[in-house]
């Protein structure tokens, strides 16, 4: 493994973790030259994922959108990027067990927001106000009632889960 700080292939394995459910290895390296730590996961390559946009078209499956996504709703919010990553893989790992490759844009995103709800709920309402196309401060508003009320509901409270 390429050390990403300074190019060096002698990397040692610090701690290995396997995580059944996701089906992947999470490795903690460090680099025999800079002595830098660092984390590499490993995950099967399965079939690929499509994405069905709105407008009817068809796009191969891209984390890096999801991460894109998740680390604008969390920016400034005190969310690691270990985190980040963990809950990508959580979202792929749902997604891979839908019964079909084709996976419709809508149902990702609510996946997203399920799981930043879960999160922190600043993150959840920035990620939303995008995906839903808030309008208007009465939409946030909205939002942000459901939200509340759900959370009198199930008393998550939202808080960080790291």
């Amino acid at each position: 493994m390429k050390c990403p700080y300074c190019n060096n292939h002698e990397t040692r394995v610090l701690d290995k973790r396997d995580d059944d459910q996701l089906g992947i290895t999470r490795r903690r390296r460090e680099c025999e030259k800079c002595f830098k730590r660092f984390t590499s996961y490993e995950r099967p390559e399965l079939l690929d994922l499509v994405v069905l946009k709105k407008n009817g078209k068809k796009e191969p499956f891209d984390r890096t959108k999801i991460i894109h996504g998740i680390k604008q709703a969390t920016w400034k919010r005190g969310v690691s990027d270990d985190r980040v990553d963990m809950i990508v893989m959580e979202i792929e790992a749902a997604l891979r067990q839908c019964d079909s490759v084709q996976i419709p844009s809508m149902d990702i995103g609510n996946i997203v927001m399920d799981k930043l709800k879960l999160l922190d709920n600043v993150s959840y309402i920035r990620f939303a106000s995008i995906y839903r196309s808030f309008a208007d401060v009465d939409d946030f508003q909205k939002e942000v009632r459901r939200l509340l009320h759900s959370q009198t509901k199930n008393d998550t409270g939202g808080k960080y889960l790291s």
